[in-house]
């Protein structure tokens, strides 16, 4: 059994030694991101797709990158998946791709806004995100 003082000393070296370890791995994961997620990939149109996506309040019914309301896909590997011209194709009438099934918004997007919605939604699909979403299975 450890003595008042001895418990504290316990306490005060694990805290130390353990915060130690946080600061360590919260440095290199730092380190790592600007790789894991292709910084240099951000480009002005990327951008613009992001303050698209925020403007329009897509992550109220969507989730990206596990973010977001799950009400509507995950965006994540939504490139990969559909392709560029599903994703406009969604974004000018979802009615037309999916008659009577969705509810989302009709957006009015110029072509260029268009372009910056699916280089926003490719450098996304991009980010090493190791493994996330899982593929699903195929029954």
């Amino acid at each position: 059994m450890l003595s008042k003082k001895g418990a504290k000393y316990f306490f005060l070296i694990g805290t130390l030694f353990f915060g130690m370890i946080f600061v360590g791995l919260t440095y290199d994961t730092l380190k790592q991101v600007p790789k894991l997620t292709r910084a240099e990939n951000l480009t002005p149109q990327v951008i613009h797709g992001k303050n698209l996506f925020d403007k329009n309040n897509c992550m109220g019914c969507h989730t990206l990158l596990g973010e977001g309301a799950y009400y509507a896909p995950e965006l994540t590997k939504v490139y990969e998946t559909k392709g560029p011209d599903w994703i406009k194709a969604m974004l000018v009438d979802p009615e037309q791709v999916y008659p009577g099934a969705r509810k989302m918004v009709k957006y009015n997007m110029s072509p260029e806004d268009q372009e910056a919605m699916v280089a926003f939604l490719k450098w996304v699909s991009e980010i090493d995100t190791n493994g996330y979403p899982a593929k699903p299975v195929n029954q």
